[in-house]
């Protein structure tokens, strides 16, 4: 842990501040888990004010978790959300490193007189924070929460409530501890927050077992519509607006599809492809295995980025022509993908 930077946020909390604590756009588990988890400790010291925004809603499989009544959502609140912003003293940007993931509150971050901190394990993070915890490394931003709230206070005894938050982090982030990036220190971690009293079979039911009948059938119409290209050892899947209304969608409904392409034997790159009509966008994600990097490939095709083996982007053409242009990509890094 970087001695420097966490002199510098000891120095900060040595004073009472009016904290905020925000993550990306459509969050997921890893972005509410280690904002909670860091909310409830910064809670801990009441001098402290402290706030947890988003910019817009998260889905339903998160609302069970503890703390989540304290989240605001900039969407619902403009207004709101941004005096809050615009109050803090200190304001803690989670599992991004760019304000450009924020969306449409990304102008109330960029007029925020408050000092920043970043606690973040995505590549090539922006130079706006005052102390920056940044390492591609880490497993997820939950794991380095932990190890933030432990080179602070090594004696700190981390609580069930944090302890839940930071796992589901941490279990999702990583693919219920599959992904390349787990390592045996992220177990330690694991092993602590379960001795803390955090129940690991409650919280896998309430993420990945809470499935509604019509996520399931819209996971149907996903897998009817995922395409195998083996010469280029891709898979993607589509899904239009009109599927996606016919199975009622919420948000949070397609968490996971890409992994069923990635899945596919043989397959090293995945993708999938998500119509919306009412931002006029298609959105993707994009999984890899290997050294096949889709951060590098989101960034350089598809206004987006991540990790070498997981990133997200987008397109401003219709579904279909998204789809000409990636096979069209493809041809380019044949010979990667099909290099052992």
């Amino acid at each position: 842990m970087d001695t420097r930077n966490i002199q510098v946020v000891k120095d900060l909390l040595a004073t009472p501040q009016k904290i905020v604590i925000v993550a990306h756009q459509n969050p997921d588990g890893d972005a509410i888990g280690s904002s909670l988890g860091l909310f409830y400790f910064l809670k801990s010291m009441p001098e402290h004010q402290v706030s947890v925004v988003m910019p817009n809603d998260f889905p339903e499989f998160l609302k069970w978790l503890p703390g989540v009544d304290e989240v605001q959502i900039f969407e619902k609140d403009m207004e709101g959300v941004s005096a809050i912003i615009s109050r803090a003293s200190v304001i803690f940007t989670l599992d991004f490193n760019t304000f450009s993931r924020v969306g449409k509150m990304e102008m109330a971050l960029r007029e925020a007189t408050a000092k920043f901190v970043m606690i973040d394990h995505h590549q090539l993070p922006d130079t706006y924070a005052t102390a920056t915890f940044s390492d591609v490394t880490m497993s997820s931003t939950s794991e380095y929460v932990f190890h933030v709230i432990k080179s602070l206070q090594p004696e700190y005894l981390i609580s069930k409530e944090i302890g839940t938050c930071l796992y589901t982090g941490i279990m999702t982030d990583t693919g219920s501890f599959r992904y390349a990036t787990t390592s045996p220190t992220t177990h330690r971690v694991a092993a602590t927050l379960l001795e803390a009293g955090v129940s690991n079979a409650a919280i896998h039911e309430h993420v990945f077992d809470a499935n509604t009948p019509q996520r399931m059938n819209l996971l149907g119409v996903a897998l009817k519509n995922l395409v195998v290209l083996p010469e280029y050892r891709t898979a993607y899947i589509t899904l239009t607006q009109q599927e996606l209304d016919e199975n009622h969608f919420r948000k949070g409904d397609t968490e996971g599809f890409v992994n069923y392409a990635l899945s596919v034997r043989g397959v090293i790159l995945a993708a999938i492809f998500i119509e919306n009509k009412q931002e006029q966008i298609v959105k993707i994600s994009f999984r890899s295995k290997g050294i096949f990097s889709v951060n590098d490939f989101a960034r350089n095709y598809f206004n987006g980025g991540g990790h070498i083996n997981a990133a997200g982007g987008r397109s401003n053409k219709s579904l279909e022509e998204t789809i000409i242009e990636f096979k069209t990509i493809l041809k380019e890094h044949k010979a990667s993908l099909n290099a052992d």
